[in-house]
């Protein structure tokens, strides 16, 4: 078989699968991971037993936002544990989920680059193109898993701790239990795409400098910053533009019928975030000078 044909089948579907099948078993193994979907997985059995203790009188559980959003759905509990799902999606979105997203997304090629290891991934040969896009799907794979880690936890802390059943939507229609299950897998998956935006930015970042640390710090960082941007009243013209703005908006799904609006602005955001910071990565990458 000549040179040629080595590289071509190198190159071929089966390889890019391999590639793929790698990164993932590499990132999925790592303590740093594992430990991340620890603390994710925590957190509803923290609010759970909360919520527990605080109810434990009989009394009810006061508090909660206005207008139906997420930590609205923290009084409900007592009635239906699958309200903890939605709840624990809530908590997690706007700072827990993002910062492990960003952690994986910027340790992605700038971890490589630190560890010596990027230039061999190079020569293997996987291309640069290809490299980064396995790299993006590692970490949208992470989003999912990540997403569902909290809603399974929290639905099996929510079914010790409370009573299952039929519940009561926002709008105040009655839903069956199989609906209102199938309703949180979809807002589940939709949190997860919501983090595409913050995943490719990440990714990004990671294509700027050889420390992994400090893309990690820099992508947690410019969260940080959008989250505390997106709460000053004074920016309300630009905050719709934040890819964090909308991104609530996913307790529209537990309204009768739902509305959509703000949950099509979401998902078109993210797209256009993933895009763009895709696109810039892909410009850094390809012309980047790879000497680690």
């Amino acid at each position: 078989m000549s040179q040629a044909e080595v590289v071509g089948s190198r190159r071929s579907p089966l390889w890019t699968f391999g590639l793929l099948r790698s990164e993932l078993t590499i990132t999925f193994r790592r303590w740093r991971t594992l430990a991340l979907l620890g603390v994710l997985a925590a957190v509803p059995v923290l609010v759970g037993i909360a919520v527990k203790i605080e109810t434990s009188d009989g009394s009810s559980l006061g508090g909660g936002g206005g207008g139906g959003e997420g930590p609205a759905f923290i009084t409900q509990i007592t009635n239906n544990g699958l309200f903890l799902v939605f709840t624990a999606l809530a908590a997690t979105l706007p700072f827990f989920l993002p910062m492990a997203i960003g952690v994986v997304a910027g340790d992605a090629i700038a971890g490589e680059a630190n560890a010596g290891t990027l230039r061999y991934l190079l020569v293997a040969p996987a291309g640069r193109t290809r490299l980064l896009l396995t790299k993006y799907a590692t970490t949208m794979a992470f989003c999912l898993a990540a997403t569902l880690v909290v809603a399974v936890s929290a639905l099996t802390v929510g079914a010790l701790l409370f009573p299952l059943g039929d519940l009561t939507t926002i709008s105040g229609t009655r839903i069956s239990f199989a609906e209102g299950l199938a309703r949180a897998l979809l807002i589940a998956l939709v949190v997860a795409v919501s983090l595409i935006g913050v995943a490719a930015l990440g990714l990004f970042v990671s294509t700027l400098t050889n420390s992994g640390i400090a893309a990690m710090a820099t992508t947690v960082g410019l969260l940080i910053t959008v989250q505390i941007l997106d709460q000053i009243p004074q920016l309300h013209a630009i905050q719709p533009y934040f890819f964090s703005h909308y991104w609530l908006s996913f307790a529209d799904l537990m309204r009768e019928p739902v509305y959509w609006d703000d949950l099509i602005r979401n998902l078109g955001l993210q797209a256009l975030y993933a895009i763009v910071f895709g696109s810039a990565a892909w410009a850094r990458f390809t012309t980047k000078d790879i000497t680690a």
